[in-house]
C-alpha cells in the first residue's frame, strides 16, 4: 500500500456534486467491482444526438428527500448482482467527493430500495485511493454542501 492511500471505514458519506447531491450514505465494498446508485423513475432520452438519463435519487434520513437528476449515459452493460444474476444496467460517469478528494467514477443505476445504503462504492473506485478498515465507520466529516454545484 502506498503512503498516499487513505484508510476509510466500511461506511462513509460522500457527495455527488454533478448531480447536486451534497451528502449520501455509501457502503464501501471491496467485493463489488462496480459502484451502484439507487435510483427511482429511470428513463432514457436523446439530447444533441446522445443518450441521457433522467432519474430521482433519494437522500436525507431514510432517503426521503427526492433529488431529480440528469446525466449523460456513459455505457450500458451486464452486471452480476450478489445473487449471481446478470442484469443489464445503465452507467453514468460522475464526480465523487470523498475524504477531501474529488474524482470521477463509473456508477451503475439500479434499484437498491431493499438495501441499507443507497450507494455502494466498489473496488474500481477505491483502487489506489483508499483502503477499507471494516472495524471503522464514518471516519470522514460530512461533505461540505457549499462546494456542491449541480450541473
Amino acid at each position: 500500500m502506498t503512503p498516499d492511500v487513505i484508510t476509510l471505514g466500511w461506511r462513509e458519506r460522500l457527495a455527488l456534486p454533478e448531480l447536486g447531491i451534497a451528502s449520501l450514505k455509501v457502503k464501501l465494498d471491496t467485493g463489488a467491482r462496480s459502484s451502484s446508485l439507487h435510483v427511482d423513475a429511470l428513463e432514457s432520452f436523446e439530447r444533441d444526438g446522445e443518450t441521457w438519463l433522467r432519474f430521482v435519487v433519494g437522500t436525507g434520513p431514510r432517503q426521503r428527500i427526492a433529488v431529480p437528476c440528469e446525466a449523460r449515459a456513459h455505457d450500458r452493460r451486464r452486471v452480476k448482482d450478489t445473487g449471481g444474476r446478470h442484469t443489464e444496467r445503465w452507467f453514468i460517469r460522475s464526480e465523487v467527493m470523498l475524504a477531501g478528494q474529488r474524482f470521477s467514477v463509473d456508477i451503475n443505476l439500479t434499484d437498491r430500495r431493499h438495501m441499507l445504503f443507497p450507494m455502494l462504492l466498489g473496488r474500481t473506485a477505491l483502487l489506489g485511493r483508499f483502503a477499507v478498515d471494516p472495524a471503522l465507520s464514518y471516519t470522514q466529516p460530512r461533505p461540505v454542501p457549499a462546494v456542491v454545484e449541480a450541473s
